[in-house]
């Protein structure tokens, strides 16, 4: 039986090294908001229904029910993922309408794999 021979670590050959650039406190700070605020699967299932909907926007009226959650419980959903800045909020009357801003979800992916 043949042994493995030994490697030895040389400058060349760092093992632990960091390739690439690496983020920056404030940007990993914004992207942890960014994704726990998808870290909920109500707020996840929330930002699915309006961005598929036919307007590209949505009523809070009428994303109640499709979760099965009070309009108050979802308010509070949409506003943090406002605070995220994964959707925009336009007050309407009475009623606040919300659109995903896909920039901000498609930045945090390219922060990552960048």
């Amino acid at each position: 039986m043949s042994a493995t021979p030994a490697i030895e670590a040389t400058a060349d050959i760092a093992p632990c090294c960091v390739l690439g650039e690496t983020i920056d406190d404030a940007v990993a700070h914004d992207l942890a908001k960014v994704f726990k605020a998808l870290g909920d699967p109500t707020r996840v299932k929330l930002m699915s229904l309006i961005a598929g909907s036919s307007d590209g926007e949505m009523c809070v009226c009428d994303l109640t029910e499709p979760v099965g959650l009070s309009q108050p419980t979802v308010s509070h959903h949409m506003k943090l993922l406002v605070e995220a800045g994964l959707v925009a909020r336009e007050q309407r009357g009475r009623w606040a309408y919300y659109r995903p801003t896909i920039d901000t979800l498609a930045a945090a992916a390219r922060a990552l794999i960048a």
